[in-house]
């Protein structure tokens, strides 16, 4: 070090100072500011992309935020749907059961008209026979006891008898 103190000679000093000078005033008039301009240009495209970054994440979390509400709206139409199916099923058996019984009464209702028509003509029918039937049998019997002549006396006297005793 103490070399240099001894070497040190001003006019190399004062020209490496001037050209150290003009260096820097050349570099600063057409160096410094293109490069200025390509690091403004590329800290702009560095400061864009972040921004375009950030405006994609709010636009996927919006998206995230609509398809979220969209699926919870699909869901309760999904619901509603199912319930309003389940409520027609519903009724429709309902409805069904109710038409299903009433006819079955009325079936049975006929059925019971039937028999019972058929139950009054096989009551007329007894009767109409019964009473031939009888006919028939007085008849005879009355033929066997007035066929004689005491038999006849006989039972115009028990006639008289039980109409003088009315």
């Amino acid at each position: 070090m103490e070399k240099l103190i001894n070497d040190f000679s001003y006019g190399l000093f004062f020209w490496q100072a001037i050209i150290l000078l003009v260096v820097v005033i050349v570099l600063g008039k057409f160096a410094w500011k293109p490069i200025v301009a390509a690091l403004e240009d590329r800290e702009k495209g560095i400061q864009d992309a972040l921004d375009s970054a950030e405006k994609a994440r709010k636009d996927m979390l919006n998206l995230k935020v609509d398809n979220e509400r969209l699926l919870n709206e699909a869901r309760a139409e999904r619901d509603a749907m199912l319930k309003e199916a389940r409520d027609i099923k519903e009724q429709m058996i309902a409805e069904a059961k109710t038409e299903a019984q009433s006819q079955g009464e009325a079936l049975i209702a006929q059925a019971k008209s039937v028999i019972e028509a058929e139950k009054n003509a096989a009551m007329a029918e007894i009767k109409t026979h019964v009473s031939t039937l009888s006919l028939e049998i007085a008849e005879k019997v009355l033929r066997e006891e007035l066929s004689n002549k005491a038999s006849q006396e006989k039972l115009v006297e028990n006639m008289l008898a039980d109409i003088k005793a009315n």
